[in-house]
Order: C-alpha cells, then sequence, then structure tokens
C-alpha cells in the first residue's frame, strides 16, 4: 500500500488499485472511451482531486515514469498501469492484426500512450483475469 498526499493537484489512478480516499478529496469515476480500450476491458479509472491523502496497492515495487514533451510519449501495459498525473490523458494504441488472434505476435497487443508533461506509476505485475484456465503450471 502506498499513500500519496496531494496539494491542490489530481491524479487519475486505476479503479482496482484505489483503497481508500480522505473526505477532503473529490473523486469521479471514468472510462477510456476508446475501441482498444473496451478491448481492454474498460479500463475504469477514479480520478481524484484537491487536497488530502488517498491509498493506493501495487504489486511490487512501483516504478514512476516521467512523461514530457522533450522526451516523447511513453507507452505502457494497461494491465500494469496504476496511476497517472490527473493532466495526462491516456489513449489507447492497439496493434491487433490477425496474427495476434493466432498468438503469433511478440510484444503487447495494447498500449496506454501517454503524452505531454506529468508522470505514470506503473508496477512490475499484470493485473489480468484468467477465466476458465485449468492446469497452469508453476
Amino acid at each position: 500500500m502506498h499513500v500519496l498526499q496531494l496539494n491542490n493537484e489530481s491524479i487519475c489512478v486505476n479503479g482496482n488499485d484505489l483503497l481508500a480516499l480522505e473526505f477532503s478529496l473529490n473523486s469521479d469515476i471514468t472510462m477510456i472511451k476508446s475501441v482498444a480500450g473496451m478491448m481492454a476491458g474498460g479500463l475504469f479509472n477514479a480520478r481524484i482531486s484537491a487536497t488530502g491523502l488517498a491509498a493506493i496497492t501495487t504489486h511490487g515495487d512501483p516504478l514512476l515514469l516521467p512523461v514530457s514533451r522533450a522526451s516523447g510519449d511513453v507507452f505502457t501495459d494497461p494491465n500494469a498501469t496504476v496511476a497517472w498525473s490527473g493532466n495526462l490523458s491516456p489513449d489507447m494504441r492497439t496493434d491487433i492484426s490477425i496474427g495476434t488472434l493466432f498468438g503469433r505476435t511478440s510484444g503487447e497487443s495494447m498500449q496506454m500512450k501517454f503524452s505531454g508533461e506529468g508522470w505514470v506509476l506503473v508496477q512490475p505485475y499484470k493485473e489480468v483475469e484468467h477465466m476458465g484456465v485449468a492446469g497452469r503450471g508453476g
């Protein structure tokens, strides 16, 4: 668990990773509205703003990635993206092709693209639901 102090600012947090908010914070649930976003599960997020404390969870130690116009866009796996600064608006990118549908691809089929000035918080873990997977070995 990580506790973030907001000082008259805003952040967006993946809905699965938000634990608690102080009463002084404003929150609004949003969904990334794109075909790629829907294919990635809708990606519900909480936009949190004002001054107060917010508790979020991560699996493992998170990595803070700076986003700037000078260094270019930042791309993240939607299932590993935890939070980002409120002034950024992510865009969903996909490289789905016929090869992707038959498992003949390397890399991620969907990514979140962040442009502008701010930061993105990612975790070294993918939050993926495994439905009906039997016999998974380890």
